[in-house]
């Protein structure tokens, strides 16, 4: 793990703690998603965080301004330290930490679908019927359309992939083929 994912495991691990004692866990997460979001999506955020020239204060008047009864005060109060401490950068790993760190307390997971097509709420509710019990937790859909798939669908959970495409199963026939060749 590097340097830069400890600091930010540590930060989450904080904020976490706070979020529990609020009660708002999920909410500390979704506001947390967003902040990372617009960040990626305005060059001009990036590169005002990221400017040296522009001093820590006027960051946190343009922040408070901007963020004012958008964010709870725990993310603020996360993202101002941040700042102040010349951290910004960590903020995507923050989120990922953050993510974990609730998953793993509410005994929820993420879980992407790469499909053909997009997936009706019942197909959804049939991945999560047929994944809850292998992870044992309540499982997130996000569903990811992929064109290149010829059928059938890919689930990736944490760091382990279920490949039910076609392509994988052709794989995986070819490869016994070729050891029952041998």
């Amino acid at each position: 793990m590097s340097g830069e994912a400890v600091v930010a495991k540590r930060y989450a691990k904080a904020l976490f703690e706070i979020a529990t004692q609020q009660q708002r866990i999920l909410e500390v997460e979704q506001e947390l998603k967003a902040v990372v979001g617009a960040i990626a999506s305005d060059v001009n955020v990036q590169k005002f965080i990221s400017t040296p020239n522009i001093s820590e204060s006027v960051k946190l008047d343009v922040l408070n301004k901007t963020l004012e009864g958008k964010l709870s005060q725990p993310v603020i109060n996360t993202i101002e330290l941040l700042i102040e401490r010349g951290r910004a950068d960590i903020l995507p790993e923050l989120l990922d930490s953050y993510v974990k760190i609730a998953g793993e307390a509410l005994g929820l997971a993420d879980a992407v679908v790469y499909t053909t097509y997009a997936l009706s709420d019942a197909e959804k509710q049939a991945v999560v019927d047929q994944f809850k019990g292998i992870v044992n937790k309540t499982l997130r859909i996000e569903n990811v359309v992929d064109k290149k798939l010829l059928g059938g669908m890919k689930v990736v959970i944490g760091n382990t992939l279920y490949d039910g495409s076609l392509a994988g199963k052709l794989a995986r026939l070819e490869q016994s083929f070729n050891r029952r060749a041998l």
